[in-house]
């Protein structure tokens, strides 16, 4: 299986060696299967095979030894999200500010996945926010059990309202901030999607209640992603003497031209926008600086 289109540095851009990734992570080995082409693969319908996949990944690549959470939460697939950390550096070390860098990851969610990606990758310093406090135990459950407590540390975010604001303190200071908003508006939504995303893999409608996984918080917020980005890049204004860089993950590339008006009128100084991620899955990111 190959991922394509993926940032030079991401360790996954050739696909995946199943054999060796069972060697790390035993529990693998009884979701692989060889397919009609004589190809071993899993069944990435099958949440339970792809959290797997993913935590051999981050046992093979990145020296996590713990990684677990409900099976309702997301389970983030390793390579797009590390597309993300890979271009962020990108960024950074261009606009010269790739040293000592401290990141603010917005939703860090039950799987704490930037944080642990972003210092195996560049010893980056993390505090992720969210909105929910169970997840926010897991993530920190898996921190402590990574011995990653001098790295990373973890906030709630006790009004769901706002992104920013009642997470930040007038003394903290970031090189970067970063972000996977909500995609969609409604459940109803999420799960048309996740259907729509089943019958691709040949799979029926029946098996959606075995394979939807995913919180409400993490997949859909009041107005959809649309309506959260504009509501933090509001924020960012607010704060933006204590971050060099805004950036969020867009899923929806129409989106972006009204986002780099709505940044416009804000008088940032600098906006980039980067395509991240793998193939199909393709999406980009957009980053914002007040001052750089």
């Amino acid at each position: 299986m190959k991922e394509s289109n993926l940032h030079p540095n991401n360790k996954h851009s050739s696909g995946y060696d199943l054999d060796a990734l069972g060697l790390v992570y035993p529990q693998l080995t009884s979701f692989v299967f060889t397919n009609e082409y004589q190809t071993k693969t899993i069944d990435f319908a099958d949440p339970k095979a792809v959290k797997a996949l993913n935590t051999a990944l981050l046992f093979k690549y990145y020296g996590i030894k713990f990684w677990d959470f409900p099976d309702e939460n997301l389970c983030p697939p390793i390579p797009g999200r590390v597309d993300y950390i890979h271009h962020l550096a990108e960024l950074l070390e261009f606009s010269g500010v790739s040293k000592d860098v401290n990141v603010l990851d917005i939703g860090t969610g039950a799987n704490c996945i930037y944080p642990i990606l972003g210092n195996a990758e560049y010893n980056w310093d993390f505090v992720g926010t969210d909105i929910d406090t169970t997840a926010l135990e897991f993530a920190q459950n898996i921190v402590d059990k990574n011995d990653l407590n001098h790295a990373i540390s973890l906030r709630f975010q006790k009004d769901s309202r706002f992104i920013l604001k009642g997470v930040l303190s007038d003394e903290d200071q970031f090189t970067v901030a970063m972000c996977n908003p909500p995609f969609y508006k409604s459940e109803k939504e999420a799960i048309a999607a996740t259907t729509k995303k089943l019958r691709g893999l040949g799979k029926t409608e029946e098996s959606l209640t075995r394979n939807f996984s995913g919180k409400h918080n993490e997949l859909w917020c009041k107005g959809g992603e649309k309506a959260f980005l504009h509501n933090y890049i509001y924020e960012s204004s607010l704060f933006k003497n204590q971050c060099v860089w805004f950036s969020a993950l867009v899923s929806k590339k129409e989106l972006i031209r009204g986002l780099k008006v709505a940044l416009k009128k804000l008088n940032v100084n600098s906006i980039k926008v980067l395509k991240s991620g793998p193939g199909n899955k393709q999406s980009r990111f957009i980053a914002w600086s007040y001052s750089n």
